[in-house]
């Protein structure tokens, strides 16, 4: 937990620092004014929005780099022509483009959905999955990632970060400058060394609010992800591959861009619960329980 928080805060010191410069740069060089409230929601826009869309763009390309995952392009086994049979199927069924179909090495049982639209993914394995899952495990393992895919979840993910990341930004220079004119009694000049001080713990503490909100709708997904899974695989399938990730859950060596989209993740306690991105693995289980047999069946992951 501690190492998670020293993390998120070196990255918001990180991003705050490039931030403060490109301001500096374009108020000194340039003469624009960010005090202005429309620069400042330009400003913010562009750096709210712009790092998540980047990294949903390249999110493939990471994954692959990532993990080292090798892409099937011609199966060269029995195995890898089953993954690529199956996903096919779940991806017709779902309604959307064949994803890409690759396996990584790694010792855990686990999987992962990425890519920039539901029409341009890829969908990885472990070879710990291929080694310790039945094929009816594996096969609603398949379709639970299928169905992050077909319920967009790597965009709408995108697009709260970015939305979250603009409200940060902004909120933080609006009390900021608010809190820094109180203390100071300058309400006509420019802000003090005070503001940036002010503005720094702003972002961070809003900035851990912020990833709140975006951990509990990562939850949220899950569900639907696990829900999504049963109607392509089938419910009893989809509660015994959960039920043996639980029996041999281990630590996740997915790289972090990837994590969230991961089958399973850490195991949070107390207030880290609410910076997991995963609920845990016995309340999928009972989520799926309480779904009648009739309505997985007629489930539907996705409007097409």
């Amino acid at each position: 937990m501690f190492k998670r928080i020293a993390l998120f805060l070196a990255t918001n010191l990180a991003v705050l620092a490039l931030l403060s410069i490109v301001m500096a740069v374009l108020q000194n060089v340039f003469g624009i004014q960010l005090g202005n409230n429309g620069a400042l929601l330009l400003m913010a826009t562009m750096f709210g929005f712009g790092g998540s869309m980047i990294s949903l763009m390249l999110s493939k390309w990471m994954a692959k780099r990532g993990t080292g995952a090798y892409v099937i392009e011609q199966p060269r086994n029995e195995s890898e022509q089953w993954l690529v049979t199956t996903v096919r199927r779940q991806a017709e069924a779902a309604g959307i483009k064949m994803p890409e179909v690759a396996i990584y090495d790694a010792p855990e049982i686990n999987a992962f959905a990425t890519g920039p639209s539901r029409n341009n993914s890829l969908v990885a394995v472990s070879t710990g999955l291929l080694r310790a899952m039945s094929r009816e495990e594996a096969e609603a393992v398949l379709a639970h990632e299928v169905s992050h895919v077909a319920n967009g979840d790597m965009v709408t993910m995108a697009l709260i970060q970015g939305v979250l990341n603009t409200f940060v930004i902004v909120l933080a220079r609006v009390v900021g400058r608010v809190i820094d004119s109180y203390i100071s009694g300058n309400r006509e000049g420019g802000p003090g060394i005070g503001y940036y001080v002010i503005v720094f713990v702003l972002d961070m503490v809003f900035g851990l609010f912020a990833s709140m909100i975006a951990m509990w709708f990562s939850r949220y997904r899950e569900f639907r992800a696990d829900a999504g899974g049963a109607s392509l695989a089938g419910r009893d399938k989809m509660i015994a591959a959960l039920q043996r990730l639980s029996q041999t859950y281990g630590a996740s060596t997915l790289p972090k861009q990837v994590a969230a989209f991961g089958i399973s993740g850490a195991v949070g306690h107390g207030l880290s619960k609410l910076l997991m991105s995963h609920p845990p693995l016995e309340q999928r289980i009972e989520a799926l329980r309480n779904v009648s047999p009739m309505q997985s069946a007629q489930g539907r992951v996705v409007s097409r």
